[in-house]
This record gives C-alpha cells, structure tokens and sequence, in this order.
C-alpha cells in the first residue's frame, strides 16, 4: 500500500503474506469447520511471533514497532490481512492493548499486555452498535461498588472474534458518563452467544453481562479524547483491511476483463468497462491516500489523527461498497455463484462499512470533533 515503506516494514509484509497464504487460505476461509478452536489459536500465537499486537504498545510495557509509527505498521499489515480476507481479532486485539496503554491501571497493564502481545488470548471491544445514531457505550451500564469498582448489566451486539477465553473491553454508560471495563469472556454473569453473519470470514456475537462484578483495578480511567483516539484506531485498522480487500478485489476484476473474451474481444476493451474499471481504480487510490494519511497523522500525534481516521472510515466505507457492485457488474453471473471469490470480497467489504461507525456517523463525528 506504501510505495515508501522501509526495509524492515518490507520484510515484515513479505513475511506476513507468506504467513497468510500457507497458513489461511481462501480454502480455509471458505470452510469454517477447519477454523476450529485449535487453529484459531495456533493462527493468532503465529501471528503475535510477527509482532501483530505489540505495534501500539510501547517498548516500556514490552510492544514495540519498525518504524516508530506504530498506527502506520499496524495498518500495513491490516492492508494485507485485508486482502486476504483474514479471520481472528486483529483489530480488536490492537484497540484493547492501546486503550490498556491509555487508561489502565498498572496491575491491569502488566496482567493484560504480555499476553495480549505474545498471543497468549485475544481480545475484543465490546462496543455498541455505532450507526447513525448510535451512542459510545450504549447498552450496557455500570453502577460504583463500595471497593471502587462497578457492576456492570446489559448486552452488547455484533461484538468481533470472541473466543472463549478473550478478554473483552466493555464500554459503558453511567450518569456520570463513560466508564471502561476490561473483563473475561469466561467470568460469572458473562453470556456470549453466537450471531448468523453476513461476513463469512469472520465471527460475531451478543455478549449479556448480569451484575457482573468488576475489581478496581479493571476499571479504566476514560476520558473524551481517550475514546476518541481508542476509536480512531478502530476505524483506521478497519478502514486499512477494507482498502485491502477493495484493491484485491480490483485486481481480481481487471485480470478477469482482461482475460474475458465476447464478440472476438476481452470484455475489458469495451469503452463502457474502461470507464468503470478507471472509476473504480480511482476509488481504490483515494482509499489508500486517506488511510496512510490518518496512519501517519495518529502515529505523529499531530493533533489531527481522530478526524484523519474518521474522514477515512467514512470514505472507505461508502467507496468500498460501491466498488464490490462495480466489481459484480463486470463479473456478471460468474460474480454471483457460491463458487465464485467475489461475494466473500462483498461480504466483508459491507460488514467493514458499518463496523466502528459507518459513513454517517463519522461525519457527524468529524463536525463535532472540528467544533462545527
């Protein structure tokens, strides 16, 4: 995605691609039953040797990135995950280990980030579903206990990848305003219970939380611009695995213009599919220009990184729909068949466009983040 990436971001993008190509196919996308527990663990401690979840935490706390912009090598390799249409909590792994870098509690962090980092469990940001109306926390409140901590009741829905030992981080509304709570997947009162996707490359569910009682040093301390950046890390890896699926995609549907033969020549010759496949290309540039500028504006900590990332989720998110549409027109019946790569490309590119936000709710963000 970066024609200016350094050596060693080089070396781990190679390194990753192989990684994903011998270790999860398309076969093994396409076939959910040989993603058992089993390999979803081998997949993510594999992954975490590559260094996939230490990128937002500091060397300090025992993470540590290429480049010195972690936000910038985290979404490279989303980019190529993106491409190959990757299971697992990549993203959600990455968000919780940064807000636990942001607000936790030193007990939190030294119990939670090693094994965040070596892959030891994955983690997951139980967050309410953000349409656009949707509120940061809603579904689920918290009431203070005596010792400090709080009890948290409610459900969140569509909640990524939660496996029977992740760690979730629970946003929660209180009348006070937002709290942060990172609790087990497996603890007393936490229900999860397996959703029917759209996207059949990864896992969702409802997570039910009754009373479930949360210790002090669980609690994250939560401020207006922690959420902020925690969501704009959210919205950029997303948006970076959107880009790639989107540029994947293309390449798949240009080759097949290319090589599609009727009326004595390829398809891609015709003036009405030249135009389509430009218009599409451009969609494809714009994606990348945007996310490697929010990438480089979070990393830089320039002061302009939560409204970079939600100009880019919202960009991509309505482009990349648009472009699987753009894709299925040139493809036409073949695009439509189970057989056929395309509605898996479909598939996620959709569900990304509302995850963390869809394209309305960031540009509502983006006014209010800029005082409009």
């Amino acid at each position: 995605m970066d024609t200016d990436v350094t050596e060693d971001q080089r070396a781990l993008l190679d390194v990753s691609a192989r990684f994903m190509e011998q270790t999860c196919p398309l076969t093994v996308i396409r076939d959910e039953v040989l993603r058992d527990q089993a390999f979803t663990d081998s997949y993510r401690r594999q992954a975490a040797e590559l260094g996939w979840y230490s990128m937002l935490v500091p060397e300090s706390l025992g993470g540590g990135c290429l480049s010195g912009n972690g936000p910038l090598d985290a979404a490279l390799i989303a980019y190529k995950r993106g491409a190959g249409l990757q299971p697992g909590s990549f993203v959600g792994t990455n968000v919780v280990a940064y807000a636990v870098v942001l607000g936790g509690t030193d007990e939190l962090r030294q119990d939670v980030l090693p094994r965040l980092v070596n892959g030891e469990v994955s983690a997951s940001w139980a967050l309410a579903s953000v349409g656009s109306n949707a509120r940061l926390g809603g579904g689920v409140t918290a009431s203070p206990t005596a010792d400090g901590g709080v009890t948290i009741t409610g459900r969140k829905t569509a909640v990524q990848d939660v496996e029977p030992t992740s760690l979730l981080l629970v946003t929660c509304e209180t009348p006070d305003g937002t709290v942060q709570v990172v609790v087990g997947a497996d603890e007393p009162g936490v229900s999860v219970t397996p959703l029917e996707s759209l996207d059949l490359s990864r896992r969702f569910a409802e997570v039910r939380f009754d009373d479930v009682r949360v210790s002090p040093p669980a609690v994250l301390s939560t401020s207006e611009d922690q959420l902020n950046q925690q969501l704009a890390i959210a919205a950029l890896l997303t948006a970076a695995e959107s880009v790639g699926a989107m540029d994947h995609e293309f390449e798949m549907t240009l080759q097949y213009a290319k090589d599609r033969i009727a009326f004595g020549r390829p398809i891609g010759s015709f003036q009405a599919v030249k135009h389509l496949l430009a218009d599409t290309s451009l969609a494809v540039e714009i994606g990348k220009a945007v996310v490697l500028a929010a990438a480089r504006s979070l990393g830089t900590d320039d002061g302009y990184g939560p409204q970079a990332a939600s100009i880019a989720k919202a960009q991509v998110g309505e482009a990349a729909v648009e472009l699987a549409q753009n894709c299925f027109q040139i493809f036409g019946g073949i695009g439509y068949t189970w057989g056929h790569d395309q509605h898996l490309y479909l598939r996620r590119l959709t569900s990304d466009a509302g995850l963390y936000g869809d394209a309305s709710w960031h540009r509502e963000h983006l006014c209010q983040l800029s005082g409009l």
